[in-house]
């Protein structure tokens, strides 16, 4: 008798599908006869499931029926839009995220514009990486497969979303839903005290200078700000890599 051999990238893609739909309230069953048609479309077309039909956890919203699809409009979402510096917008992401909050895009200015679904929102994690120049195909290459999708550019940095379902199934559903926070403006100690400073800078250079020295000062802040945090990330994570290198045995 032969056996038909296991893939465990097709069988870690409909582990992820599940487990989102079961986070979004699906039936078991309607789960496990979704699942066993799409596995019989896959076996007559021999693709790979990512090819045809994208990311797992965004494939599920779509089949799901009781949450809106990422990205898509919906009226009865709430909305909020909010903004951090960038030492501390990582740990935002992560606060409202867990309270259900999806980061649709950056607008012109840097801030997250935001909406929850009503009802029983998905909870949402999220990263940021550098995507400038030829790094960029190559960020969005690694990430795709995990589900992770381009929300937002700010400089040289993306952020990346994902529902936690992916990754946590029933438990990246929300139990309770917290108030819309009232605050829109999230600094961290750092940034108040570059603030601090910054303002004496502005200050001096706006009584000697006028606006338009004002303006430049304030664009060269902004710009050195942004290749400052990309380098200490990119150090950081070549020591990453360095430390996760085996040490090479010079042992005759």
């Amino acid at each position: 008798m032969s056996t038909r051999p296991t893939d465990t990238r097709t069988d870690r893609y409909f582990a992820e599908l599940s487990g989102a739909l079961r986070a979004a309230g699906v039936p078991e069953e309607q789960i496990t006869r979704t699942a066993d048609e799409l596995r019989g479309h896959l076996a007559e077309s021999g693709t790979a499931p990512e090819e045809e039909f994208g990311p797992a956890a965004r494939f599920a919203a779509s089949l799901g029926g009781l949450a809106p699809t990422p990205g898509e409009p919906d009226e009865a979402a709430e909305r909020w839009t909010w903004t951090a510096d960038l030492f501390n917008d990582r740990r935002m992401l992560t606060v409202h995220g867990d309270q259900g909050w999806e980061v649709e895009h950056l607008d012109s200015l840097g801030r997250f514009v935001c909406r929850r679904a009503p009802g029983a929102p998905l909870a949402w994690e999220y990263r940021r990486e550098v995507i400038s120049g030829r790094r960029r195909a190559k960020v969005l290459d690694a990430l795709d497969p995990e589900g992770w999708e381009l929300c937002g550019e700010w400089l040289v940095y993306g952020y990346f979303k994902r529902p936690k379902a992916a990754t946590d199934g029933p438990a990246g559903a929300l139990g309770t839903v917290p108030a819309t926070p009232a605050r829109r403006l999230f600094l961290s100690r750092r940034a108040k005290g570059l603030l601090a400073a910054w303002a004496v800078a502005t200050g001096a250079a706006y009584l000697s200078l006028g606006l338009p020295g004002l303006a430049m000062l304030i664009a060269l802040g902004g710009a050195l700000s942004a290749v400052y945090t990309a380098k200490l990330e990119t150090a950081r994570g070549e020591a990453a890599a360095k430390n996760a290198t085996p040490a090479k045995n010079t042992e005759e």
